[in-house]
């Protein structure tokens, strides 16, 4: 969490190892209550994104797409930079 606000206020401190294994550990257990295999979630990201290019330009070398647990439900959560029309 504090990651996230570290980011939205434009702070670049790197998260702790500490932060970045809850993370992992975090996704580890969102995709076994999810029962979806990571090359399945990597297609899905692909077809999003591939469906969002239809309408935005965006950077795809900087997106973010994650699985996150919140209380007692699992989020798909997309962090697309968007990019103004050229």
């Amino acid at each position: 969490m504090q990651h996230l606000i570290d980011r939205l206020m434009g702070r670049n401190t790197p998260p702790s190892s500490a932060q970045i294994a809850k993370e992992r550990l975090q996704l580890v257990l969102v995709h076994d209550r999810l029962d979806l295999a990571p090359d399945k979630l990597k297609e899905m990201e692909e077809e999003i994104l591939d469906v969002i290019s239809k309408y935005v330009h965006f950077d795809r070398s900087n997106v973010a797409i994650t699985v996150e647990q919140r209380k007692r439900n699992s989020w798909l959560v997309a962090d697309i930079p968007l990019k103004a029309d050229e």
